[in-house]
């Protein structure tokens, strides 16, 4: 996985450091509430919205077993379709691919969609490098790159701005990447929205290839899927000459009967819309309509090792609906910056570790970015157990080592071995008890958990010896 957001502080750090931002909280709590709320309306509406939800755990399930069969079935369609079919090993790979096909067509300048797969690649960054100008053409994706920010939510990047913060970047930014904003623009959605349309318009007509990802592929007839809401990714798939589409080897699904599950519970779970406003499908090339050649490229970049894990691999079934997002407190409290990953929130504390390792610090810590509510795994559409593949991330980095995790298995051992001795136990609780007005109010070497915790008061004798002299023995001529 691209390393664009590794470097920068542990998950606890980076938190801390956002829950003192009052206009971040304030922005999160109105957003994640009023999305919420939406979902719960748009869900309740179904009758069989638990079916949709464990069809659709079944049928991502089925996929990953059988997901080589399913990749080669893609590939053979859509190459019989017209299309051209490259496999990314990892991020260097797929980035290398995608600016040789864009320098190929003579261009310097590229349109996109939407796509989690090329910002968690670094694809922008990537291109730039190679002297290629890329335009992200969703509104709140355009806010991020206009305010020269990272996306904080799967799907409303720009979830941390509020409008005031918009216009401001918009007047700005904007005459620097092409058409300004108009003189006098307002914070109203109608002005800014307005605004970005302007500046888009002359970026559609213009450009002669355009980037995408996909939602989802259908092996049967090598489709790819594309939900979105604003109209901009219509564009960006027909007017360009070229299409070159990057997305993971997971999006793949067997048939377009398995896809119509997808079409119901993705818009109701992330939108809370009964139907998607924009749902483009193509297969291949067709002439005299859209691109005239595409190139799909199959990213792995952490998949296949994913994929390995019989408890992680459960985080390949997500359709980056951010559900999980909108029901999390401490993604509420934090902000999806402090993740430090292009994937945020629940679904992101357990994807991020499993697709670019738990070497790092910031990714060590994501497992422990949780407090195992459960709300993530009530409300996720393909039934993810996040909390379950959470526990076992956070074996997995305690097992690397290090140093709190060395003095917490020590801690451990000891108190293992004081419990199989009730004698030392004993001895050790009325030691304690008769020593309580000397215990300080926070427990050495632990201030990571009594910083803002104070330890329990010690009572005036132990439970064993309290329940010796209190229990009285029965008198029905029973022994007790």
């Amino acid at each position: 996985m691209s390393g664009t957001f590794v470097g920068m502080p542990s998950f606890p750090r980076a938190a801390k450091e956002a829950v003192h931002n009052k206009t971040l909280r304030d922005n999160l709590r109105h957003a994640t509430h009023t999305i919420r709320d939406k979902r719960a309306k748009a869900v309740a509406e179904l009758a069989d919205w638990a079916e949709l939800r464990e069809a659709g755990k079944q049928i991502k399930d089925h996929t990953l077993r059988h997901l080589d069969r399913y990749l080669v079935q893609l590939e053979t369609r859509v190459t019989e379709a017209g299309g051209t079919v490259h496999w990314a090993a990892d991020a260097d790979e797929a980035n290398r691919i995608v600016a040789d096909l864009v320098k190929a067509t003579g261009e310097s300048e590229v349109v996109k969609v939407k796509s989690m797969a090329t910002q968690e690649i670094g694809l922008n960054e990537a291109l730039e490098a190679e002297g290629i100008a890329a335009y992200e053409t969703d509104l709140a994706e355009l806010i991020v790159q206009l305010g020269d920010d990272r996306p904080s939510h799967i799907l409303v990047p720009a979830i941390h701005r509020n409008r005031g913060e918009i216009r401001d970047i918009f007047r700005e930014k904007m005459a620097s990447w092409g058409r300004a904003a108009p003189h006098g623009l307002s914070d109203t959605p109608a002005d800014l929205a307005e605004a970005a349309r302007l500046h888009l318009r002359e970026k559609f007509l213009r450009a002669k290839v355009g980037i995408s990802g996909a939602n989802f592929m259908v092996a049967e007839t090598g489709t790819l899927v594309v939900f979105e809401s604003e109209g901009n990714g219509r564009m960006c798939l027909t007017l360009p000459e070229t299409l070159i589409s990057v997305v993971g080897i997971e999006k793949v699904v067997p048939t377009w009967r398995d896809l119509e599950v997808f079409l119901q519970t993705l818009p109701r779970s992330s939108t809370a819309e009964r139907m998607n406003p924009y749902t483009s499908t193509w297969t291949g090339t067709t002439d005299g309509d859209g691109p005239r050649t595409f190139h799909l490229v199959l990213l792995d970049n952490g998949r296949t090792d994913t994929l390995a894990d019989e408890v992680g691999r459960q985080a390949l079934r997500c359709i980056r609906c951010s559900a999980c997002l909108n029901v999390c407190p401490v993604y509420e409290r934090a902000g999806g910056h402090a993740y430090g990953s292009v994937y945020p929130g629940p679904i992101g504390a357990i994807l991020s570790p499993q697709l670019r390792g738990t070497q790092s610090e910031i990714d060590a810590s994501l497992p422990y970015a949780s407090s195992l509510c459960g709300a993530c795994y009530e409300v996720c559409p393909v039934a993810i157990d996040i909390p379950e593949v959470l526990v076992h991330l956070r074996e997995r980095v305690a097992d690397q080592g290090g140093k709190g995790h060395r003095l917490e298995k020590a801690a451990m051992k000891a108190a293992g071995w004081v419990l199989d001795h009730p004698g030392v136990l004993g001895t050790g609780e009325r030691v304690a008890s008769r020593t309580r007005k000397l215990h300080p109010s926070k427990l050495p070497g632990a201030g990571a958990w009594t910083r803002s915790r104070e330890l329990p008061e010690m009572p005036a004798e132990p439970f064993r010896d309290w329940w010796k002299k209190n229990r009285k023995p029965k008198t029905d001529g029973k022994k007790p």
